[in-house]
Protein backbone atom coordinates (compact mmCIF):
# COMPACT_ATOMS: atom_id res chain seq x y z
CA UNK A 1 0.00 0.00 0.00
CA UNK A 2 1.23 3.59 -0.22
CA UNK A 3 1.02 5.73 2.72
CA UNK A 4 -1.64 8.58 2.05
CA UNK A 5 -1.20 12.36 3.84
CA UNK A 6 -4.74 12.16 5.08
CA UNK A 7 -7.24 9.77 5.87
CA UNK A 8 -10.74 9.62 3.67
CA UNK A 9 -12.68 9.62 6.99
CA UNK A 10 -12.88 12.23 9.75
CA UNK A 11 -10.28 10.38 12.20
CA UNK A 12 -9.59 11.44 16.23
CA UNK A 13 -7.25 10.29 19.07
CA UNK A 14 -6.61 11.24 22.66
CA UNK A 15 -4.32 9.81 25.23
CA UNK A 16 -3.87 10.36 28.33
CA UNK A 17 -1.73 8.81 31.62
CA UNK A 18 -4.77 8.87 34.27
CA UNK A 19 -4.74 9.94 37.47
CA UNK A 20 -2.74 6.86 39.12
CA UNK A 21 0.68 8.50 38.65
CA UNK A 22 1.86 5.55 36.31
CA UNK A 23 3.92 6.21 33.31
CA UNK A 24 2.10 5.89 30.25
CA UNK A 25 2.44 2.68 28.56
CA UNK A 26 -0.49 3.18 26.14
CA UNK A 27 0.69 3.55 22.05
CA UNK A 28 -1.15 3.89 19.03
CA UNK A 29 -0.92 5.05 15.49
CA UNK A 30 -3.30 5.91 12.46
CA UNK A 31 -2.21 5.33 9.38
CA UNK A 32 -3.53 6.19 5.77
CA UNK A 33 -3.08 4.43 2.43
CA UNK A 34 -3.77 4.40 -1.00
CA UNK A 35 -3.59 0.71 -2.06
CA UNK A 36 -1.44 1.20 -5.24
CA UNK A 37 -0.75 3.38 -7.97
CA UNK A 38 -3.36 1.35 -10.05
CA UNK A 39 -5.88 1.30 -7.60
CA UNK A 40 -7.04 4.26 -5.45
CA UNK A 41 -9.21 2.97 -3.14
CA UNK A 42 -8.53 4.58 0.06
CA UNK A 43 -7.69 2.90 3.68
CA UNK A 44 -6.82 3.19 7.30
CA UNK A 45 -5.26 1.58 9.91
CA UNK A 46 -5.74 2.16 13.46
CA UNK A 47 -4.08 0.48 16.71
CA UNK A 48 -4.38 0.66 20.52
CA UNK A 49 -2.40 -1.02 22.55
CA UNK A 50 -1.88 -0.94 26.35
CA UNK A 51 1.46 -2.66 27.37
CA UNK A 52 2.05 -4.51 30.99
CA UNK A 53 5.56 -4.85 32.92
CA UNK A 54 7.63 -3.04 35.20
CA UNK A 55 9.22 0.38 34.79
CA UNK A 56 9.10 1.45 31.24
CA UNK A 57 8.63 -2.17 29.62
CA UNK A 58 5.09 -2.14 28.87
CA UNK A 59 5.68 0.65 26.90
CA UNK A 60 8.53 -0.82 24.82
CA UNK A 61 6.67 -4.09 24.81
CA UNK A 62 3.36 -1.49 23.34
CA UNK A 63 5.70 0.73 21.35
CA UNK A 64 7.01 -2.72 19.47
CA UNK A 65 3.90 -4.19 18.27
CA UNK A 66 2.37 -0.54 17.38
CA UNK A 67 5.18 -0.30 15.06
CA UNK A 68 5.89 -3.68 13.68
CA UNK A 69 2.00 -4.59 13.14
CA UNK A 70 1.43 -0.96 11.44
CA UNK A 71 4.89 -1.70 9.32
CA UNK A 72 3.68 -5.02 8.25
CA UNK A 73 0.04 -3.87 6.95
CA UNK A 74 1.58 -0.97 5.19
CA UNK A 75 3.96 -3.84 3.27
CA UNK A 76 0.80 -6.00 2.50
CA UNK A 77 -0.98 -5.37 -1.05
CA UNK A 78 -4.39 -5.55 1.09
CA UNK A 79 -5.75 -8.84 -0.86
CA UNK A 80 -5.62 -11.17 2.32
CA UNK A 81 -6.18 -8.71 5.01
CA UNK A 82 -6.93 -11.40 7.85
CA UNK A 83 -3.37 -13.25 6.79
CA UNK A 84 -2.04 -9.78 6.77
CA UNK A 85 -2.93 -9.35 10.21
CA UNK A 86 -2.58 -12.58 11.45
CA UNK A 87 1.33 -12.56 10.05
CA UNK A 88 1.63 -8.98 11.91
CA UNK A 89 0.35 -10.24 15.32
CA UNK A 90 3.36 -13.31 14.56
CA UNK A 91 5.85 -11.20 14.00
CA UNK A 92 5.10 -8.46 16.62
CA UNK A 93 4.92 -11.22 19.58
CA UNK A 94 8.00 -12.76 18.54
CA UNK A 95 9.76 -9.44 18.53
CA UNK A 96 8.29 -8.29 21.75
CA UNK A 97 9.41 -12.02 23.76
CA UNK A 98 13.01 -11.96 22.03
CA UNK A 99 13.38 -8.89 23.49
CA UNK A 100 12.12 -10.33 27.07
CA UNK A 101 15.08 -12.71 26.55
CA UNK A 102 17.58 -10.25 25.69
CA UNK A 103 17.39 -7.69 28.09
CA UNK A 104 16.40 -8.55 31.84
CA UNK A 105 15.26 -4.76 32.28
CA UNK A 106 12.02 -6.32 29.46
CA UNK A 107 11.56 -9.67 31.25
CA UNK A 108 7.73 -10.11 31.27
CA UNK A 109 7.13 -7.11 29.19
CA UNK A 110 3.78 -7.94 26.82
CA UNK A 111 0.62 -5.91 25.11
CA UNK A 112 -2.49 -6.18 24.55
CA UNK A 113 -3.33 -4.82 20.73
CA UNK A 114 -6.89 -3.88 19.36
CA UNK A 115 -7.00 -2.58 15.92
CA UNK A 116 -9.47 -1.99 13.07
CA UNK A 117 -8.56 -1.92 9.02
CA UNK A 118 -10.47 0.04 6.99
CA UNK A 119 -10.39 -0.79 2.89
CA UNK A 120 -12.49 1.74 1.75
CA UNK A 121 -15.88 1.17 3.77
CA UNK A 122 -15.22 -2.53 4.50
CA UNK A 123 -14.10 -3.45 8.28
CA UNK A 124 -11.48 -6.03 9.14
CA UNK A 125 -10.08 -5.94 13.19
CA UNK A 126 -7.99 -8.03 15.05
CA UNK A 127 -7.37 -7.87 18.52
CA UNK A 128 -5.54 -10.19 21.64
CA UNK A 129 -6.17 -8.91 25.47
CA UNK A 130 -8.76 -6.41 26.93
CA UNK A 131 -8.01 -3.23 24.65
CA UNK A 132 -11.28 -3.01 22.73
CA UNK A 133 -13.51 -1.82 19.56
CA UNK A 134 -16.66 -0.95 19.73
CA UNK A 135 -19.14 -0.14 16.89
CA UNK A 136 -21.83 2.69 17.46
CA UNK A 137 -25.06 2.30 14.85
CA UNK A 138 -27.96 4.50 15.59
CA UNK A 139 -29.22 4.25 18.76
CA UNK A 140 -27.05 0.57 19.64
CA UNK A 141 -23.63 0.25 20.95
CA UNK A 142 -21.55 -2.90 20.19
CA UNK A 143 -19.05 -4.48 21.68
CA UNK A 144 -17.73 -6.17 18.07
CA UNK A 145 -14.61 -7.88 20.12
CA UNK A 146 -14.42 -10.15 23.29
CA UNK A 147 -11.92 -9.66 26.22
CA UNK A 148 -9.29 -12.09 26.66
CA UNK A 149 -9.35 -12.41 30.12
CA UNK A 150 -9.85 -14.80 33.13
CA UNK A 151 -13.10 -13.11 34.31
CA UNK A 152 -14.71 -13.54 30.74
CA UNK A 153 -13.97 -16.54 30.09
CA UNK A 154 -15.53 -17.05 34.24
CA UNK A 155 -18.84 -14.87 32.46
CA UNK A 156 -19.03 -17.38 29.63
CA UNK A 157 -18.93 -20.61 32.14
CA UNK A 158 -21.27 -19.47 34.42
CA UNK A 159 -18.87 -18.69 37.16
CA UNK A 160 -19.53 -15.14 37.25
CA UNK A 161 -21.76 -12.28 36.59
CA UNK A 162 -20.71 -9.62 35.20
CA UNK A 163 -21.30 -7.75 38.42
CA UNK A 164 -19.01 -9.86 39.98
CA UNK A 165 -16.57 -10.19 37.64
CA UNK A 166 -16.15 -6.23 37.65
CA UNK A 167 -14.28 -6.51 41.87
CA UNK A 168 -13.34 -9.92 41.24
CA UNK A 169 -9.35 -10.08 41.91
CA UNK A 170 -8.34 -12.11 38.95
CA UNK A 171 -10.10 -9.13 37.19
CA UNK A 172 -7.21 -7.82 35.49
CA UNK A 173 -5.52 -11.65 34.64
CA UNK A 174 -5.30 -11.36 30.97
CA UNK A 175 -5.53 -14.80 28.99
CA UNK A 176 -3.84 -13.56 25.22
CA UNK A 177 -1.08 -11.07 24.94
CA UNK A 178 1.85 -10.14 22.48
CA UNK A 179 5.04 -11.08 24.46
CA UNK A 180 4.07 -14.75 25.00
CA UNK A 181 6.33 -17.87 24.18
CA UNK A 182 4.09 -19.63 22.38
CA UNK A 183 2.53 -18.15 18.92
CA UNK A 184 -0.48 -15.04 19.33
CA UNK A 185 -3.35 -16.13 17.83
CA UNK A 186 -5.34 -12.91 17.41
CA UNK A 187 -8.66 -13.15 17.69
CA UNK A 188 -10.47 -12.07 14.22
CA UNK A 189 -14.67 -12.58 15.79
CA UNK A 190 -16.78 -9.52 14.82
CA UNK A 191 -19.35 -9.90 17.07
CA UNK A 192 -22.65 -8.17 15.63
CA UNK A 193 -25.60 -9.97 17.34
CA UNK A 194 -26.29 -11.45 20.74
CA UNK A 195 -26.41 -15.31 20.25
CA UNK A 196 -23.84 -15.38 16.56
CA UNK A 197 -21.80 -18.42 16.87
CA UNK A 198 -17.71 -18.12 16.66
CA UNK A 199 -17.95 -18.74 13.00
CA UNK A 200 -20.79 -16.26 12.30
CA UNK A 201 -18.86 -13.92 14.07
CA UNK A 202 -15.53 -14.46 11.75
CA UNK A 203 -17.84 -14.33 8.79
CA UNK A 204 -18.62 -10.69 9.65
CA UNK A 205 -14.74 -9.41 8.70
CA UNK A 206 -15.19 -7.54 5.74
CA UNK A 207 -18.65 -5.88 7.05
CA UNK A 208 -19.91 -2.84 5.07
CA UNK A 209 -19.77 0.10 7.17
CA UNK A 210 -23.00 2.10 6.73
CA UNK A 211 -23.50 6.15 6.91
CA UNK A 212 -23.10 7.66 10.23
CA UNK A 213 -21.65 4.49 11.83
CA UNK A 214 -18.79 5.52 14.19
CA UNK A 215 -15.91 3.16 14.94
CA UNK A 216 -13.95 3.31 18.82
CA UNK A 217 -10.55 1.64 20.16
CA UNK A 218 -9.93 1.56 23.47
CA UNK A 219 -7.56 0.68 26.24
CA UNK A 220 -9.00 -0.57 29.33
CA UNK A 221 -8.20 2.35 31.21
CA UNK A 222 -11.46 3.59 30.27
CA UNK A 223 -13.94 0.51 30.51
CA UNK A 224 -12.65 -0.32 33.70
CA UNK A 225 -14.47 3.04 34.90
CA UNK A 226 -16.91 4.06 32.19
CA UNK A 227 -20.10 1.72 31.02
CA UNK A 228 -20.95 1.09 27.66
CA UNK A 229 -24.11 2.72 28.35
CA UNK A 230 -22.23 5.81 29.49
CA UNK A 231 -19.71 5.54 26.21
CA UNK A 232 -22.75 5.84 23.93
CA UNK A 233 -24.38 8.83 25.72
CA UNK A 234 -20.96 10.78 26.10
CA UNK A 235 -20.62 10.13 22.42
CA UNK A 236 -24.37 11.97 21.76
CA UNK A 237 -24.34 13.72 18.78
CA UNK A 238 -22.18 16.30 19.45
CA UNK A 239 -18.46 16.29 17.95
CA UNK A 240 -16.14 13.36 18.27
CA UNK A 241 -13.09 15.16 19.17
CA UNK A 242 -15.01 16.80 22.10
CA UNK A 243 -16.74 13.46 23.06
CA UNK A 244 -13.06 11.51 23.39
CA UNK A 245 -12.05 14.58 25.16
CA UNK A 246 -15.31 13.97 27.76
CA UNK A 247 -14.90 10.20 28.19
CA UNK A 248 -11.11 10.77 29.17
CA UNK A 249 -12.61 13.68 32.08
CA UNK A 250 -15.08 10.99 32.87
CA UNK A 251 -12.76 8.29 33.63
CA UNK A 252 -10.37 10.46 35.50
CA UNK A 253 -13.04 11.90 37.95
CA UNK A 254 -13.81 8.11 38.78
CA UNK A 255 -10.08 8.29 39.60
CA UNK A 256 -8.34 7.45 36.10
CA UNK A 257 -6.39 4.45 38.07
CA UNK A 258 -4.90 3.62 33.98
CA UNK A 259 -3.75 5.18 31.55
CA UNK A 260 -6.72 5.50 28.90
CA UNK A 261 -6.53 6.05 25.05
CA UNK A 262 -9.14 5.77 22.28
CA UNK A 263 -9.34 6.63 18.34
CA UNK A 264 -12.32 6.91 17.13
CA UNK A 265 -13.26 7.02 13.18
CA UNK A 266 -16.71 8.17 11.55
CA UNK A 267 -18.54 7.64 9.02
CA UNK A 268 -20.07 10.58 7.37
CA UNK A 269 -23.95 10.88 7.09
CA UNK A 270 -26.02 9.78 4.14
CA UNK A 271 -25.88 11.88 1.55
CA UNK A 272 -29.46 13.28 0.28
CA UNK A 273 -29.94 13.29 -3.03
CA UNK A 274 -33.35 14.31 -5.02
CA UNK A 275 -34.74 12.84 -7.84
CA UNK A 276 -37.50 13.07 -10.38
CA UNK A 277 -40.42 10.74 -9.29
CA UNK A 278 -40.38 7.86 -11.24
CA UNK A 279 -44.14 8.29 -12.22
CA UNK A 280 -43.16 11.55 -13.82
CA UNK A 281 -40.50 10.11 -15.57
CA UNK A 282 -42.99 7.37 -17.56
CA UNK A 283 -45.30 10.26 -18.09
CA UNK A 284 -42.39 12.16 -20.01
CA UNK A 285 -41.11 9.58 -22.02
CA UNK A 286 -44.46 8.09 -22.76
CA UNK A 287 -45.09 11.27 -24.33
CA UNK A 288 -41.97 11.69 -25.81
CA UNK A 289 -42.66 8.85 -27.53
CA UNK A 290 -45.81 9.48 -28.80
CA UNK A 291 -44.28 13.09 -30.38
CA UNK A 292 -41.98 11.05 -32.30
CA UNK A 293 -44.24 7.99 -33.61
CA UNK A 294 -46.22 10.57 -34.81
CA UNK A 295 -43.52 12.76 -36.63
CA UNK A 296 -42.10 9.57 -37.75
CA UNK A 297 -45.53 8.38 -39.34
CA UNK A 298 -45.74 11.58 -41.37
CA UNK A 299 -42.51 11.37 -42.64
CA UNK A 300 -43.27 8.15 -44.10
CA UNK A 301 -41.12 5.86 -41.93
CA UNK A 302 -41.40 4.69 -38.33
CA UNK A 303 -37.87 4.96 -36.41
CA UNK A 304 -36.70 2.87 -33.40
CA UNK A 305 -35.75 4.82 -30.37
CA UNK A 306 -34.59 3.68 -26.85
CA UNK A 307 -34.88 5.26 -23.95
CA UNK A 308 -33.26 4.67 -20.98
CA UNK A 309 -34.43 5.34 -17.59
CA UNK A 310 -32.28 6.05 -14.85
CA UNK A 311 -31.92 3.97 -11.74
CA UNK A 312 -32.83 4.73 -8.24
CA UNK A 313 -30.64 6.81 -6.43
CA UNK A 314 -28.55 5.43 -3.79
CA UNK A 315 -27.00 6.53 -0.96
CA UNK A 316 -23.38 7.68 -1.30
CA UNK A 317 -20.26 8.40 0.92
CA UNK A 318 -18.49 11.89 1.27
CA UNK A 319 -15.48 12.12 2.08
CA UNK A 320 -15.36 14.26 5.29
CA UNK A 321 -12.35 16.42 6.44
CA UNK A 322 -9.24 14.66 8.65
CA UNK A 323 -7.95 16.31 11.54
CA UNK A 324 -4.52 15.71 11.67
CA UNK A 325 -2.42 15.87 14.66
CA UNK A 326 0.84 17.08 15.17
CA UNK A 327 2.24 15.44 18.27
CA UNK A 328 5.78 14.55 16.93
CA UNK A 329 5.65 11.28 19.33
CA UNK A 330 3.45 8.09 19.93
CA UNK A 331 4.96 7.28 23.51
CA UNK A 332 4.64 9.57 25.91
CA UNK A 333 8.17 8.97 27.94
CA UNK A 334 7.64 12.55 29.54
CA UNK A 335 5.53 11.09 31.95
CA UNK A 336 7.25 10.43 35.08
CA UNK A 337 7.56 6.45 35.20
CA UNK A 338 6.43 6.29 38.99
CA UNK A 339 3.61 3.47 40.19
CA UNK A 340 0.57 4.33 42.57
CA UNK A 341 -0.26 1.90 45.44
CA UNK A 342 -4.25 2.30 43.67
CA UNK A 343 -3.06 1.47 40.41
CA UNK A 344 -4.98 -2.13 39.29
CA UNK A 345 -1.86 -4.47 38.17
CA UNK A 346 -2.96 -5.93 34.92
CA UNK A 347 -1.12 -9.42 35.47
CA UNK A 348 -0.36 -11.65 31.81
CA UNK A 349 -0.98 -15.00 32.79
CA UNK A 350 2.13 -17.03 32.96
CA UNK A 351 0.86 -19.94 30.54
CA UNK A 352 -1.45 -18.36 28.29
CA UNK A 353 -3.44 -21.18 26.41
CA UNK A 354 -2.94 -20.78 22.61
CA UNK A 355 -5.99 -22.66 21.72
CA UNK A 356 -8.38 -20.54 24.39
CA UNK A 357 -11.44 -19.60 22.26
CA UNK A 358 -12.18 -16.51 24.49
CA UNK A 359 -11.28 -13.42 22.58
CA UNK A 360 -10.16 -6.86 27.57
CA UNK A 361 -7.80 11.79 28.03
CA UNK A 362 -9.41 14.78 28.91
CA UNK A 363 -8.73 17.80 31.59
CA UNK A 364 -5.14 17.31 31.21
CA UNK A 365 -4.84 15.41 28.12
CA UNK A 366 -1.56 15.02 26.47
CA UNK A 367 -1.36 15.68 22.45
CA UNK A 368 -3.23 12.71 20.22
CA UNK A 369 -0.79 11.91 17.89
CA UNK A 370 -1.81 11.11 14.14
CA UNK A 371 0.74 8.98 11.90
CA UNK A 372 0.23 8.67 8.34
CA UNK A 373 3.64 6.67 9.03
CA UNK A 374 4.14 5.54 12.56
CA UNK A 375 6.43 7.84 14.00
CA UNK A 376 9.60 5.39 15.07
CA UNK A 377 9.24 3.26 11.58
CA UNK A 378 10.86 4.20 8.59
CA UNK A 379 9.24 5.58 6.15
CA UNK A 380 9.83 4.55 2.35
Amino acid sequence: MIPANSAHLPVFAATDPGKGGKNNEDNYAVSAYTLSESDPTPSIFAIVADGVGGHQAGEVASSLAVDMISHIITESDANQPLASLEEAFSQANQAIYSQTTINPANAGMSTTAACVWLIGYRLYLASVGDSRIYLRRGNSFIQLTVDHTWVQEAIDSGVLTPEQARSHPNAHLIRRYLGAKQPAIPDFRLHLRPGESDQQAVENQGMHLEPGDYLLLCSDGLTNLVSDDEINAVLGNQPLQIALDGLIELANKRGGHDNITIIGIQMPEEKVITSVPKTRNRLVIALVLIAFLAVALMGGGIYRMYFWEGQSPTATFQSGSTTEFSSPTISQTDVPATQSPQTPQRTPEASPSPGSSVIPTSATSIPATYTPWPTSTTGP
